[in-house]
């Protein structure tokens, strides 16, 4: 059974020790000594909930938990803010920059073990989402496809997939092809906010596959840029040996060596401008079609469905 990892951040190693030792039975324990050193373990590490003290050097407990929240694939974190003082003020401050409960020190073991336990439960109660990028999943994913669909506007869904992953998967292990998925999260996250403004969704459907959906009139520039930044950024995932040599090798699935090119996104884009799209399975199905089309161009690329209808 898999262990939650919990990450501890206090600049007093004393502190540190005493929270290792009664969590270490239950949890895997990552350690850092300020706020930036914990952004860093947290960006790495994948925790399930973090620990923080509130008074620290470089990074404040309640600083900490305003960066963290910046990031879309962390910020859905639980964070229990540990705090010297009981001053009202500074507990309303912790909360409002992002904590979700705060204790105070010295804090009985059980007491601590009690509010990780309610925190832990709600928050996988709450979190669709897929387990690797904290990307809302498939359910979430329906729902904004149905409402774009019931709004009446003009929108578009772009299917966004790795071409050549497995092979990448299959010579560098699955921890570098999990860095892989949350390097492509951030890009897309990013894309999506640099071409397409606030009203866009982001979800991951599963292993190597994207959704995006955005007005229909951004959905190209959003393409473009996710294309731009992931051709720019997955070669620095390749040893310097296959990156000069512009490919790996690998096996097919007969067993023949066969030599492949580094990766490539391709995305297939679906829109209401020009056909009328009446129930998400449509778009599905339309989706399907155009990422395979994609595919098959050998280079990161994004297709856009033209076909019409005479009901738009």
């Amino acid at each position: 059974m898999k262990r939650e990892r919990i990450l501890i951040i206090d600049d007093d190693p004393d502190i540190l020790d005493v929270l290792e030792l009664t969590l270490s039975e239950r949890f895997d324990v990552i350690k850092a000594s300020n706020g930036a050193e914990g952004l860093a373990q947290a960006r790495t590490g994948n925790p399930d909930i973090i620990i923080t003290d509130y008074m620290m050097p470089v990074m404040t407990g309640p600083e900490f938990c305003k960066e963290l929240r910046k990031d879309v694939l962390l910020s859905h974190i639980p964070i229990i803010l540990l705090t010297g003082k009981g001053d009202t003020k500074d507990m309303v401050k912790g909360i409002n920059a992002g904590a979700d409960d705060y204790l105070i020190k010295p804090f009985e073991p059980d007491n601590l073990l009690a509010r990780i336990n309610m925190i832990m439960v709600r928050t996988i109660r709450n979190l669709d989402a897929n387990p690797l990028t904290h990307l809302p999943g498939n359910a979430s994913i329906m729902d904004e496809l149905q409402s774009r669909i019931e709004s009446g506007g003009k929108f578009a869904v772009g299917y966004c997939d790795l071409d050549k992953f497995k092979l990448f998967n299959d010579k560098y292990g699955f921890e570098k092809g999990d860095e892989i998925i949350k390097a492509t999260a951030r890009v897309i996250i990013q894309a999506a906010k640099e071409a397409g403004g606030n009203n866009v969704f982001v979800g991951h459907i599963g292993g190597d596959d994207f959704v995006f959906v955005s007005d229909d009139a951004v959905a190209d520039a959003i393409s473009q840029k996710i294309i731009d930044l992931f051709d720019a950024n997955s070669p620095g995932f390749y040893s310097e040996e296959d990156r000069a040599a512009g490919f790996i090798t690998g096996k097919d699935r007969q067993g023949n060596e066969i030599k492949i090119g580094l990766m490539s996104i391709s995305i297939g884009i679906v829109s209401n401008a020009f056909m009328r799209i009446a129930h998400v399975a449509q778009v599905g199905e339309i989706g399907a079609e155009l990422k395979k089309f994609a595919k098959s161009q050998n280079k990161s690329n994004f297709v856009r469905d033209k076909r019409r209808s005479d009901r738009v």
